[in-house]
């Protein structure tokens, strides 16, 4: 094994056994069941893996109106556990556009994305300020994801 691995293969090698094992397409309950039998740390590296990628695609609109949208409090609690402040704290804001409890159920947080954007100028979204400083965050330093995940999962070997 590579003893200087590339940014974020410590972290993948940790969670890739168990990334297909956790569906976010068949509801709630479903992932909620498959997520608590996951080992902790895996799980928050799982959740922050596919929230933070699915925003770096296409920003927080298209995490919360895709099927990634049912992990955000997973995502929310990993970035804290990771100790990855900024992007817990962005997430949780991006959350409270959807009141409480969070919906998980996708298509009601698409209902309420419409009606979050019925006061927003058109071309906008209610997260583009959050798109903003998450990608701040993000290009501040080289790799900066790759290498917090890579250290919470060097961590999570120990």
């Amino acid at each position: 094994m590579d003893s200087n691995p590339r940014p974020g293969e410590r972290y993948w090698r940790l969670i890739k056994p168990f990334s297909r094992e956790l569906s976010i397409y068949d509801g709630p309950e479903v992932f909620l069941y498959q997520f608590r039998q996951l080992p902790p740390e895996v799980g928050h590296l799982l959740a922050a893996h596919r929230c933070q990628s699915e925003v770096r695609n296409g920003g927080f609109h298209q995490f919360f109106s895709n099927s990634t949208g049912v992990l955000a409090p997973e995502a929310l609690a990993a970035f804290r556990d990771l100790g990855l402040r900024e992007w817990a704290s962005l997430i949780e804001e991006a959350m409270r556009v959807f009141g409480a409890p969070y919906p998980r159920d996708r298509a009601e947080r698409r209902e309420r994305l419409v009606a979050a954007f019925a006061d927003q100028r058109e071309g906008s979204t209610p997260f583009d300020e959050l798109d903003h400083r998450f990608f701040a965050w993000l290009h501040g330093e080289e790799d900066r994801w790759e290498r917090a995940a890579d250290a919470y999962a060097s961590r999570a070997d120990t």
